[in-house]
This record gives C-alpha cells, structure tokens and sequence, in this order.
C-alpha cells in the first residue's frame, strides 16, 4: 500500500497512542458501549471520517472475526498514520486490559487457589457467567438467525455435531457452505451437504464409545505444561474463528485449554471468564488468562498475541481488498452460515458450563437473578454489576 493512501490527520503518533489507551481505561460494557464510545469522539465529534463511511467500515469488521471495537481502533490508526499508527492504536485500545488481566492472574496463581476468601467469590461469580453466556447465545442467536430456516436448520445439526465430538472445523466448513448453495438458490447442493452433515453425525453416534462421553473433572489438577508454539497456535485459531463476538470463541479456546491440553480446569476457566468481565476490555481478554495458566507470564504474551494477531493484520495487511471481498454476497453467506454453526457449538458449552456449575440451590438462585438482570437491564455496565453482584454473594452462600 503507498505511503499516502491514507489521508494523514493532524496527530503525533504520541498522541495517537495516548488516545486510544484512554479509550482502553474506559472501555466498559462490552462491545456496544465500545463502538458507540468511538464513534462519539471520531465521527461525531472529531470528524475523522463520515458517519456513512463509519457505518460501511463497521459493517465490514462486522462480518471479520476478531473484536469489532479493537478492529475499529487498529482501522482509525491507520486512517490517522498508517501501518505505525494502526499498531499504536490497538496496542493502546488493549493494553489496559491486558495489563489487569495479567496482573490477576499472576493474583489468582498466586494466592487464588489457596484463599477461602476468593474461592467463595469464584463460586458465585460461576453461574452468573453460565447466565452471561446464555445471554449471549440468545442475543447473537436473535440476530444472526432471524427466522431463516436453513440458519436454524445448520445452528441444531452443529448442536448435535458438537455434542457427539466432530471436529468443529469441519462442522463450521460444512455450515458455510450450507448457506452459501441454500443463498444461491442451489437448494439441491444445500440439502446434499446437510445430508452429508447427518451422515457424519450418526457415524460419530455409532461409533462413539463410553470413554469419549466422560467430561473432564473440574476439579482435576493438571500437569500439564503446553509450550509456547501450543498456546500462539491456540489463540491464533481462536481469534480467527471469533464470529459475532468474543463469546463465540469460548467453545475453542475451552476446547484447548480443558479438554485436550488439559492444562486447567473448567472452574479454573470459568474463573478467567469471570474475571473478564470486570475488567476495561474486550471478553476476548480472557485469553490472557488461559495463557497465564497454561505457561506463565510468557504464555499468556503468546496467548494474547495469537488471539489478536487477527485483528491487527486484517487492517494493517488487507483492509482495502477485505472491505471489497465483503461487499461480495457470496462471502457474507458463508460467513453467515459460519456463524449459524457457532451458534450451535455455543449452546453445547453452555449446556456443559450450565452442568459443571448449577449443583445446588445457591448456584441456581444466583444463575436465576443473574440471567433475569442481563435480560431485564440495558444498562452497559450490567456485565460488570452481575459478576461483582454474583461474587459477593458466593461470600454469603458459600
């Protein structure tokens, strides 16, 4: 990309970054309040660019995986002073997030696991972030399906394919796919492939045996040490596949850490969940977490940089020819018919959260309260006050 394809905006690259990292501070509330936090000071008040333009580049980053607010951020930078800026800006919009998550975890490993005191308040905080990620599945679901009968029909046969442990790679290629033939108006090709997909399921049914059916314990304690190359390679393919949100890329990274790496327990992760939820950042900041149990400070350096690596280079490598390929109804349907899939791996790992927390009266009270203000609130710091709320009554339950 020439020097000067960006119009450069009257700001030092020191200011640039100081900008973004206040935008990091204040980033509570999760992706919505984000957005609209950037878009005040940018668009309507600063005028880097048009509304229009801003709602186009939204719905771009929209149809990407990765952080929408942090893609945001890196795009803006680079509008302001190119590749330098863009790096700048995301560095600055994370840094806060990453710097708390980091700092609780090394708290958690160090004194967490022993303290009576925090373990209380992790019980609590469990099932108010099983009703977090419910929420989420009904809120990403309502929009994404939208009554679309083929959407419906890939989100149940991703449901079952992930319950019966298919490799959710091919599950998600096969729903893009799906979507792709069924928009096309090739609906002989679309039924071919969800025959295909029932084919694979009742395969995995038939063949499945008593030992792959057993969960992990959650109250295992792993020995397992993952290198650094695992934890890059992990984060990287979760940020890849981070559709409609960073709760879409929960099933992945659980599917790393507790179920084939083993290097934590559920409760452990369900903890890093809670955990980011109380923080300035985007959910996807969890990762963080994982990386820090999974390898130390080291490991989550490389977590992290996996999971937004994605985000950074999307703008920073192809912004222009992304923003073209998008406005392509082919690819927005397969994307389309990705995120359908997701939506179905989300429901089985709520399903299972929902098993591993809500063991008794306690845990249920509180995943009630805690799923009927995330549903009943619009308030954009709902997230953080339900999580606080939860904790501090796991202190009186438990």
């Amino acid at each position: 990309m020439p020097r000067n394809a960006y119009k450069t905006l009257q700001i030092s690259l020191l200011q640039l970054f100081l900008k973004f990292l206040r935008f990091g501070f204040l980033a509570w509330g999760g992706p919505v309040s984000q957005i609209a936090m950037i878009r005040q000071e940018l668009v309507e008040d600063e005028k880097w660019i048009s509304s229009e333009k801003f709602n186009r580049v939204l719905a771009v980053y929209q149809a990407l995986p990765g952080p929408e607010a942090h893609e945001l951020c890196v795009y803006f930078g680079m509008i302001a002073r190119g590749r330098i800026g863009a790096l700048l800006a995301g560095l600055g919009f994370m840094l806060p997030g990453f710097t708390l998550m980091f700092a609780l975890s090394w708290f958690y490993v160090s004194y967490g696991i022993t303290s009576q005191l925090f373990q209380s308040a992790f019980l609590g905080m469990q099932p108010a972030v099983a009703a977090l990620i419910i929420r989420a599945v009904h809120r990403i679901g309502s929009h994404a399906l939208h009554e679309n009968k083929w959407l419906w029909t890939i989100a149940i046969l991703a449901f079952i394919a992930q319950l019966l442990d298919v490799n959710f790679l091919i599950t998600l290629l096969i729903s893009g796919f799906i979507f792709t033939f069924a928009t096309r108006q090739n609906h002989r090709l679309a039924f071919i492939l969800i025959l295909v997909s029932v084919s694979i399921n009742i395969y995995f049914l038939l063949n499945i045996s008593p030992e792959s059916q057993t969960t992990p314990d959650s109250q295992f304690t792993s020995t397992n040490s993952p290198n650094l190359l695992i934890l890059l390679f992990s984060g990287l393919r979760a940020g890849l596949l981070t559709f409609g949100g960073a709760y879409t890329a929960i099933p992945f990274i659980q599917h790393d850490a507790v179920e084939v790496g083993r290097w934590m327990t559920n409760a452990q992760f369900l903890d890093g969940l809670a955990l980011s939820g109380l923080l300035p950042a985007p959910l996807i900041i969890f990762s963080t977490f994982v990386g820090y149990i999974g390898g130390g400070a080291f490991g989550a350096i490389a977590m992290t940089i996996g999971v937004f690596a994605p985000a950074f280079s999307f703008t920073m490598i192809g912004h222009e020819y992304l923003e073209k390929l998008t406005e392509n109804k082919s690819i927005h349907a397969f994307l389309d018919g990705i995120t359908a899939g997701v939506i179905g791996l989300i429901s089985v790992t709520a399903l299972g959260i929902l098993n591993e927390t809500i063991l008794e009266m306690n845990s249920f009270t509180i995943f009630s309260l805690a799923l009927i203000i995330l549903f009943a609130s619009k308030s954009k710091w709902s997230t953080a006050w339900v999580v606080l709320g939860a904790g501090l009554l796991g202190l009186i339950f438990f």
